[in-house]
């Protein structure tokens, strides 16, 4: 009797019918395994480059159920229209989903998740192995090394990097993995300068200041620190680091846009000894602006894991010899850690959180009901009323 009720909670538990799901990308084969063990027919494009968007409008057209997709598919009306009475969701592997035109798939009223919240410390202790890597000219250091040059010990010849511990952090953006980053800078004895245009965290800035205090007075700190918000020219004109944490938004989107926030004007702010990091969106910096303030030296020197064009052209002025030593260059991968992106377990894995927002869309977990599934992003969609 055990035996045959579990075999019926299983049974329960499935789809009443087969889904039909095509992958922009492989994303593990276990979070690939949990999907085709509830019956679901898989296709996983195979190549690590992305597939061309006609590709994904032609596998729609054919009548599949849901897309499992990534930043670098360009999901818009024109998928949309071709998967109208067969489509059913969108499965986003990523926090950010400036590839899925938003406005269209309400028009379309499909659903879309992602996957927010377990890339979160990953991406900020990149951030700030991104801000050591450049400060302490690990890079050249290694260099030195791998070429040969290194015949030689010196007290401060062939260069000196910069200490961290003890400096002046600027944070641009203190929604999840700002805050997450302020964690990391607070062990460094930083003094943290907070930027939000949005809604300033005044619980946060209490909390983590609580920690600098009973630091300082426990004797682990030296000196006091302490944690404020401030304006983005003080932040700037007075940080030693300045890493960004902002969502990208564009003229028209919001009352207080971030594209090319970082520019000619902005950069100019910052202290010739500065570095700046940007592990956020790409646009947010202007890249021609950041090459000359390099080439120029306005600021020490700039890492970046996210860019205007990815993967980032031959051509772009960042790839500059010139700035080589104090521009770091990295190939979008601040959330590539193994747990993060593979665990199957939605509340520590992008694989894992993925798959379970499709299966509660097509499943129709919480009652059917969009605007109750944790992952769904535009659920002013599905609102009484619709957006």
């Amino acid at each position: 009797m055990r035996v045959r009720n579990a075999f019926q909670r299983i049974k329960d538990a499935m789809p009443d019918r087969e889904f039909r799901v095509f992958a922009t990308a492989d994303i593990g084969d276990a979070a690939f395994r949990r999907l085709r063990e509830r019956g679901y027919e898989i296709e996983v494009y195979p190549n690590p480059e992305p597939p061309p968007k006609n590709l994904i409008v032609e596998k729609v057209r054919s009548g599949i159920d849901a897309l499992i997709t990534t930043l670098r598919d360009k999901i818009d009306a024109e998928v949309f229209e071709a998967g109208q009475g067969t489509l059913k969701a969108v499965a986003q592997y990523g926090v950010g989903f400036d590839n899925i035109n938003r406005a269209d798939a309400n028009r379309y009223q499909i659903p879309f998740t992602n996957t927010a919240d377990v890339l979160t410390e990953a991406t900020a202790e990149f951030a700030f192995f991104a801000l050591a890597d450049l400060a302490r000219k690990l890079w050249s250091a290694e260099h030195l090394v791998r070429q040969n040059k290194w015949g030689y010990w010196h007290p401060y010849l062939p260069f000196l990097g910069d200490e961290v511990t003890g400096k002046t952090m600027g944070v641009l953006g203190t929604g999840r993995i700002g805050q997450a980053f302020i964690k990391k800078c607070v062990g460094f004895d930083m003094n943290i300068l907070c930027y939000e245009a949005l809604r300033p965290n005044d619980k946060l800035v209490a909390d983590v200041q609580q920690q600098m205090d009973l630091l300082f007075a426990c004797g682990m700190q030296r000196e006091r620190t302490a944690i404020r918000y401030v304006s983005m020219e003080e932040a700037l004109r007075d940080s030693d680091f300045i890493s960004i944490h902002v969502p990208l938004l564009r003229e028209g989107e919001n009352n207080t846009p971030t594209y090319h926030l970082i520019n000619e004007r902005t950069l100019q702010m910052m202290k010739a000894t500065a570095y700046l990091v940007n592990t956020s969106r790409g646009p947010v910096v202007d890249e021609k602006a950041l090459a000359k303030a390099l080439k120029e030296k306005w600021i020490a020197g700039a890492a970046l894991d996210v860019y205007e064009t990815e993967p980032l052209p031959p051509d772009s002025p960042l790839r500059d010899p010139e700035i080589e030593d104090r521009c770091r260059l990295y190939p979008h991968f601040a959330s590539a850690a193994r747990i993060t992106r593979l665990s199957l377990d939605p509340a520590l894995g992008m694989a894992g959180r993925c798959a379970q927002g499709l299966i509660d869309m097509l499943e129709q977990n919480y009652g059917g009901d969009l605007t109750k599934m944790p992952y769904v992003v535009n659920k002013e969609a599905f609102r009484t009323g619709g957006s």
